[in-house]
């Protein structure tokens, strides 16, 4: 009689035992860690800028670890519309590993403290639920922010001339050929990292018989370029 509980709660630990582990190989499968997982918090990378006197002068961008992102690109004067997108998820683990490198921007310095220009107040924040940290600079020669500084550099001009594409196709049609010189030089200039984010507008344009013969062959030729080098 004193020995039953012992016999029927054993078969209860074990499958407890597995179900963590079941659980804890899930977690590593998808790139959680337990505290995300159990909390449900998807930690999130943000990028801002702020340069008066300057276009843009303001730029937010948010990353978050499943891949989604929103750009706030705009004067300070302007009102805020953030606008949803999707990065792939080679790029997001790039983001994700050089903020580990910078300790997710926890009690970190990276400014180069020299008299130089103002170059725009810029900020690195990590957040994941509760968890949050910053780092702010105007220039750094740290390297591992340099290069997520470049990142999320080419991420706002792509973005850019996405919103000036899609403008000008929509209100100034005899201007899409000059708004499309400037996406084909950038592109030519290796600036987009996204670059498949264009190909519905480009597409879109080039079987649009609205717009004009030399427009159309533009976004025609530059669709095809993009396609081949995914």
């Amino acid at each position: 009689m004193n020995r039953r509980p012992h016999r029927q709660g054993l078969p209860a630990v074990l499958l407890l035992c597995a179900f963590a582990t079941l659980v804890a190989r899930g977690e590593a499968l998808y790139g959680r860690t337990p505290a995300e997982g159990a909390a449900g918090d998807q930690a999130t990378i943000i990028y801002r800028k702020v340069f008066k006197s300057s276009y843009p002068e303001f730029t937010e961008i948010k990353v978050s670890r499943s891949g989604g992102a929103t750009y706030d690109i705009r004067q300070l004067s302007d009102t805020s519309t953030p606008q949803s997108a999707q990065i792939s998820p080679a790029l997001v683990t790039r983001i994700f590993d050089l903020s580990a490198k910078l300790h997710d921007f926890d009690g970190i310095d990276i400014e180069m403290h020299h008299r130089i220009a103002d170059l725009g107040q810029k900020t690195f924040t990590y957040q994941r639920g509760a968890e949050t940290h910053s780092v702010t600079f105007n220039y750094t020669l740290n390297q591992p922010a340099e290069q997520l500084l470049a990142i999320f550099d080419d991420l706002a001009r792509e973005q850019t001339d996405l919103a000036d594409l899609m403008r000008t196709m929509r209100y100034d049609r005899l201007g899409v050929n000059d708004v499309l010189q400037q996406v084909e030089k950038d592109y030519d200039n290796h600036l987009f990292l996204e670059p498949g984010q264009f190909l519905p507008a480009l597409d879109q344009l080039a079987s649009d018989t609205h717009f004009i013969d030399i427009a159309r062959e533009r976004a025609r030729t530059l669709a095809t370029r993009m396609r081949a080098s995914q």
